[in-house]
């Protein structure tokens, strides 16, 4: 996690919390992503 140094004042004046999702891609295909996170987010 990249924000887990991060001293708790600042992530609250970031506005990072324990549900932030953080989303790194590529060049991927829109269809693909767009498929990926709907198989993901059936999982929830």
């Amino acid at each position: 996690m990249t924000h887990l140094s991060v001293p708790e004042e600042r992530k609250a004046a970031l506005g990072i919390t324990n549900n932030l999702v953080r989303i790194s891609i590529g060049i991927e295909d829109a269809d693909d992503l767009i498929a990926d996170f709907k198989q993901a987010l059936d999982q929830v």
